[in-house]
């Protein structure tokens, strides 16, 4: 089995995966910038061995981060559970994916590999939702480009801070109302919060298409994607596992290099 971690600013995500890069169990932890390698390694084993997962098994592991100060922690978390080196998705890591931006070392490692598996699973072009603490909106077109996209604030990012920018305005639970007009302030802040992320997701659709100058294939991850996309007036295809097999795609890919 691979372990595949993928360290994001509120969740690290991380799963195994067989052979056949088909995710067998994915975990969940908060990330924090407190805890050691030791502490880490310790969550990371006792939640697969609780879920029947045996660290003896996993040959090898794969990290992306957008948390610089905990990608070393957990490549070192990694090595004491299953005494091997993580591979880091960063400079010098094959991914068959051409970065055509102003600046390639500056695209995150974690839509790499988002892009990495839309690229091999989906018809070209692809766009890319991953909405986390940020919402990322990336393209693929159908030469394996990566040629950029949008990032717009995650929606319990914009919720806390608006919230906590107001005097009258408390935290609501993230979910879609019955209606889009409302005349409580919890439901149209919810409304605001579903309905309107899940229009400004159609509006870029419909824009990326026309700079395209053709229709692409869809397709959102991220925790707080299944809430919104089944809101979405286009049909965009939730999958929690994206991110995890586009890992599994570059350690492969990586691994066969270098035999």
């Amino acid at each position: 089995m691979l372990l595949a971690i993928d360290i994001g600013n509120s969740n690290v995500v991380f799963g195994c995966l067989n052979e056949e890069n088909k995710v067998v169990r994915q975990f969940r932890m908060v990330t924090d910038l407190k805890k050691t390698e030791d502490e880490y390694a310790a969550g990371m084993k006792s939640i697969l061995e609780f879920n029947g997962l045996n660290c003896e098994n996993i040959e090898g592991a794969i990290i992306c981060s957008v948390v610089p100060p905990l990608t070393e922690i957990f490549r070192d978390a990694v090595e004491k559970i299953i005494g091997v080196r993580a591979l880091v998705v960063g400079a010098g890591v094959k991914t068959g994916l051409n970065i055509m931006i102003e600046n390639p070392a500056s695209l995150g490692s974690d839509i790499v590999a988002a892009s990495v598996a839309a690229m091999a699973e989906l018809p070209l072009p692809v766009i890319v939702f991953d909405m986390g603490t940020a919402t990322t909106i990336t393209v693929v077109d159908k030469g394996n480009k990566y040629i950029g996209g949008a990032i717009v604030p995650g929606v319990a990012l914009s919720m806390n801070a608006l919230s906590s920018g107001t005097s009258l305005l408390q935290k609501v639970p993230i979910e879609a109302p019955k209606k889009c007009i409302n005349t409580t302030t919890t439901e149209s802040m919810q409304s605001g919060a579903v309905y309107g992320t899940a229009a400004m997701l159609d509006g870029m659709i419909d824009r990326f298409e026309q700079e395209l100058g053709c229709k692409a294939s869809l397709v959102a991850t991220g925790g707080i994607a299944r809430t919104i996309v089944p809101h979405c007036r286009h049909q965009i295809p939730y999958d929690a596992d994206l991110l995890l097999r586009g890992l599994a795609i570059i350690y492969r890919k990586n691994k066969r290099s270098n035999l």
